[in-house]
């Protein structure tokens, strides 16, 4: 996979599962730095702009402060979100397994801002190589004078473990997490009460994506100014952007939060392949919405993405090419969402599936009008029937299509 020499994945922070030559390059320094000031680490993420990578870029050090201002309970817990199953999303991924200590002192330096003694680390278990690297990493920190010393830190029995998720889409929402490292299916809860506040087993609970928690330790280390200096215009830091689809060179490519869509494809990307024009591209997933040829030169950062009434979510981007139908393209990820139902709503499960074989129906030539007036129908109330986001993010991938693509569902109708 392609890596730019930034920050998060420049070659010494890669180093995989040896905790002596993470120590030996850039890492330790921000826990240390974090143990001689813990009271004021909130502050400083909150200085350097650092926001949620799993997808909302929701204000961490908010999430933080939740969580640290809860205090009348034994116990707190973190959990690092590396279930990352979503179609084009890898990110978290290739942290952790080339990069398990940069992901777990940025998780201990989080537990040492709130409060927090119990520390999950929660993987996809189909991401082996990830888990058996941060299974040896964590070993080696439990062993380390340096966990000593924050476990004297924070004053109580603290733990460090990893918990596998179901594997399923599900698994990796919020409180679907909380209910699996509590050894439940992955359901998704109805809030309130917030996870900050009930979590898991009742207690206060941190959820960090991991490419968030990979930023903390260089932040704490260097300070928030430089963190903040490493973007473009307004957008504060750097962003991992996964590229896939039809680009010459698809892969990982940390760069400054702002580059544009333009400079991701034609530059790192390398461009569109061979005797292809550039068509669209589903952004931050499957999940969400879509770019035309006149958003090209939208900054990726989490502001501007949505003043294009989308999202950056993961930083994925799936790049199509014009002869690439867009009906089909659609088709198979609604269809992902209503097989990852977990089937706890009925409005999503039954839902999802109507809509996959309406959508089915169009793109092989077999819908009518009253098929697509039906879909339109289901994406009018549909949203907000579920306890987490699955069902809005199929239809949101269906509006967005249907707002910019109109005219090829139009072209598959029958009748």
């Amino acid at each position: 996979m392609n890596t730019l020499n930034h920050v998060v994945l420049n070659e010494r922070c890669l180093v995989g599962p040896d905790l002596d030559r993470w120590l030996a390059g850039p890492g330790g320094a921000g826990l240390e730095a974090a143990l001689a000031t813990p009271d004021r680490l909130i502050a400083t993420i909150e200085a350097a702009g650092l926001r949620s990578m799993g997808g909302a870029g929701f204000p961490t050090h908010r999430k933080w402060s939740f969580v640290a201002a809860e205090t009348s309970q034994s116990h707190k817990y973190l959990i690092c979100n590396g279930n990352e199953d979503e179609p084009g999303t890898f990110k978290d991924r290739l942290l952790l397994e080339k990069s398990p200590h940069q992901v777990i002192e940025g998780a201990l330096i989080a537990a040492l801002a709130t409060g927090v003694n119990n520390v999950v680390i929660y993987i996809n278990p189909a991401q082996t190589a990830s888990v058996q690297n941060i299974s040896k990493a964590i070993a080696e920190w439990l062993a380390h004078p340096l966990f000593a010393r924050l476990k004297s830190a924070i004053g109580r029995p603290m733990t460090l473990s990893l918990v596998e998720s179901s594997g399923l889409y599900i698994g990796g929402e919020e409180s679907a997490a909380i209910a699996s490292v509590e050894g439940g299916f992955p359901f998704p809860r109805r809030r309130p009460p917030y996870p900050a506040q009930s979590g898991v087993h009742g207690c206060p609970t941190l959820v960090n994506n991991t490419e968030t928690l990979a930023n903390v330790p260089h932040i704490i280390r260097h300070g928030a100014d430089w963190y903040r200096a490493l973007g473009i215009g307004d957008a504060a830091g750097t962003k991992i952007y996964t590229l896939s689809g039809d680009v010459v060179a698809p892969g990982v490519y940390e760069l400054p939060m702002g580059t544009s869509l333009r400079d991701l494809i034609d530059v790192y990307g390398q461009g569109m392949l061979a005797g292809k024009r550039f068509k669209a591209v589903f952004t931050g997933g499957p999940s969400n919405t879509i770019l035309k040829k006149e958003d090209i030169d939208v900054a990726l950062d989490f502001d501007s993405v949505r003043k294009r009434r989308s999202s950056l979510g993961t930083g994925a981007m799936i790049v199509i090419s014009e002869g690439t139908g867009i009906v089909k393209r659609v088709t198979d990820y609604v269809d992902f969402f209503a097989h990852s139902s977990c089937g706890q709503c009925p409005a999503c499960k039954i839902g999802t599936h109507q809509m996959a074989r309406l959508l089915r129906k169009i793109d092989t030539g077999q819908g009518t009008r009253s098929d697509m007036n039906a879909l339109i129908n289901l994406c009018s109330v549909l949203p907000g029937s579920g306890r987490c986001g699955l069902i809005d993010g199929a239809v949101t991938v269906v509006n967005s299509s249907l707002d910019k693509f109109r005219e090829e569902y139009e072209q598959q109708l029958i009748a």
